[in-house]
């Protein structure tokens, strides 16, 4: 080997090799790895603790409770950044490991940049089996890190030394990238994390990536403006992609510059401040009537860094125009050649400017915009009706959502959700002014991603009040991070809304025809339904907690709770059946064939007859 080394191990090595990765935000050059959460095991504590504890300043280890959690956080926490900064986590092996793959699923699904660095079995065997390996009979290459190949950008297995320098420049090539971005798992072999090496010290030379903005293709580019001048009725469907490429300032200049109004997907909400007045809001099955009403009767849609995927479309049954077409601007060629649509690859800032450009003295039918007013000043008027408090025995989700709003506003807070009902009514419902305001994972609609987010999310955005709204479902999955929260200082506001079960999915199973069946607490096999305190509960873990009766008192605690020092949780119970009426579409959930319950064979007519007005890409 020629040129200077230094004598590190394999762990040392690329703990060092992530300190000098560095990146440009708003002017300041910041480390790109912002810090590694750790759950130590013996598969990893001896050599990652090590080198992590040396590394402990330039490298901040944070402790977390649960694997899942902190990859769930750090997935949080690159999705706050807009993708332009992200963290690492280590595990021992086994369960450790094997804790964080849903978590790097939620990261394949939302294209966001994750490190995992799971220890793995003796890259020698001696010891074999090792504590916690799994062994298959039939291959012994294969260890429990391999469930990570389907949900990684990109994997590998570090077995000798020097495999960990083309490792690391791949997996920092995806972290960086616009298309390819998403979790990237290195396994470390726990003996070879231990292992000695002479790296190149130009391995540690500092680097700094940067945005990369794929232009558009000027034949792509030409197609595009003259399909968009063609147009008679457009309209646009801005998804993740364009907060991911800090295109929020463009896209409203677009629109306001053509006379296009401008829908969001979940991931795309609070790319456009929604009282814009070319902003519809949601779109598709948790859409507002506003944007629900615009699309089915759009010729064109121009989707914006968005996969288009069953919520935002509707299953396909949302556009009703025989003559709408789809005109993709995605970073990734495999999302803008989807459902048959016309392709323009670029990055959406660059995108856009330059699409604007091309279009030069073109504006849409102002019939179009006209009408998006109308129907946005209806929706809003049904949409203060639904957060209004009523005379109901228990308060909807909606009420709830109110709340939160009046007495927190927006301008100063990020909320953060994932599943069951609220994203539904989030989604529909809150109006964010700036770019991030509205978090929400529902790509992978991962239960228990709430709180561990909302940790990410405060991470990156100290300046915010961060609220958490999460049901009691998904509270019971995942709630250990409330004391990491309080033990690193990083204040939250959850709101827990307890309707005693899984409410929304009973709902869909009512929907369905089915009986009400394990779902909520009263319709489960059991002796006695558990009376859980959630404020109790939130107490034994160092936060502040109260349980409220009323929207009144909800919104007299959520005040008290801005001025508290340290994460508060405020639990109130809910209406498990009352939603908002307004908005919102069919969405295809299956429903059985064959069955005895008259219901079911009722719903199952609808089901069918829903699935007729389905746009097919045969």
């Amino acid at each position: 080997m020629t040129g200077r080394t230094v004598r590190l191990t394999v762990a040392q090595a690329l703990v060092r090799f992530l300190t000098k990765q560095m990146t440009v935000v708003d002017g300041e050059k910041l480390p790109i790895v912002a810090g590694c959460w750790a759950i130590f095991g013996h598969g990893n504590v001896a050599g990652m603790g090590e080198a992590l504890y040396e590394a402990r300043e330039a490298l901040p280890t944070l402790r977390a409770h649960n694997e899942q959690a902190m990859a769930l956080a750090a997935t949080a926490f690159a999705k706050a950044t807009f993708r332009r900064r992200f963290m690492a986590c280590t595990t021992s092996i086994g369960p450790g490991a094997l804790n964080m793959v849903t978590a790097a699923a939620v990261a394949h699904v939302d294209r966001l940049p994750l490190l995992l660095l799971p220890g793995d079995v003796f890259a020698d065997r001696l010891p074999d089996p090792v504590l916690q390996q799994i062994e298959d009979f039939s291959d012994g290459t294969v260890t429990v890190n391999d469930c990570f190949r389907p949900v990684s950008r990109y994997f590998d297995r570090i077995q000798r030394p020097e495999q960990l320098i083309p490792a690391l420049q791949r997996a920092m090539t995806v972290l960086t990238d616009p298309a390819a971005c998403g979790p990237v798992t290195l396994a470390l072999c726990q003996d070879v994390q231990t292992e000695a090496w002479d790296w190149p010290e130009s391995l540690f030379a500092e680097k700094i990536w940067a945005t990369r903005r794929i232009r558009p293709d000027l034949d792509e580019l030409a197609a595009a403006a003259a399909a968009i001048r063609a147009a008679k009725r457009p309209m646009i469907i801005a998804g993740g992609g364009v907060l991911y490429s800090g295109a929020c300032d463009e896209l409203g200049a677009f629109a306001e510059t053509h006379g296009i109004p401008v829908a969001v997907s979940q991931a795309g909400k609070s790319a456009i401040d929604e009282t814009h007045p070319l902003a519809l809001g949601a779109i598709g099955v948790t859409g507002t009537s506003a944007a629900n009403a615009l699309a089915a009767d759009a010729d064109l849609v121009i989707a914006i860094g968005t996969r288009l995927q069953d919520f935002t479309t509707g299953s396909w049954a949302l556009f009703k125009s025989d003559a709408m077409k789809i005109l993709a601007l995605n970073v990734a060629p495999y999302d803008a050649a989807k459902h048959e649509a016309q392709p323009l690859v670029c990055d959406a800032r660059a995108g856009l400017a330059e699409l604007s450009a091309a279009l030069r003295g073109w504006t849409a039918d102002p019939a179009v915009a006209e009408r998006a007013t109308r129907e946005k000043a209806a929706w809003f008027d049904a949409a203060s009706k639904a957060l209004s408090p009523s005379n109901a025995e228990l308060p909807s989700d909606a009420e709830v959502i109110g709340a939160v709003v009046r007495a927190l506003g927006v301008e100063e807070t990020i909320v953060v959700n994932a599943a069951g009902g609220l994203p539904g009514e989030l989604h529909k419902l809150w109006v964010p002014t700036e770019p991030g305001g509205y978090h929400l994972e529902y790509g992978f609609s991962c239960m228990g991603y709430e709180i561990a987010g909302g940790l990410g999310v405060k991470m990156a955005r100290p300046d915010k009040e961060v609220v958490v709204m999460v049901g009691d479902g998904s509270y019971m999955m995942m709630n250990s991070e409330l004391a990491t929260s309080v033990s690193l200082g990083l204040k939250l506001v959850v709101v827990v809304l307890d309707n005693h079960g899984f409410g929304c999915i009973n709902r869909l199973q009512m929907e369905t025809g089915g009986a009400n069946f394990n779902n909520l607490w009263k319709d489960c096999a059991m002796v006695a339904q558990p009376d859980i305190d959630f404020a109790e509960h939130a107490e034994s873990m160092g936060a502040i907690a109260e349980k409220v009766s009323s929207i009144a008192d909800l919104e007299r605690a959520l005040e008290t709770a801005r001025t508290n020092d340290r994460t508060t949780v405020v639990v109130i119970e809910t209406h498990p059946l009352i939603v908002t009426e307004a908005g919102g579409h069919w969405w295809d959930v299956a429903v059985p064939e064959v069955s005895s319950r008259g219901e079911v064979r009722q719903a199952r007519e609808r089901y069918e007859a829903a699935r007729k007005s389905q746009r097919r890409f045969d």
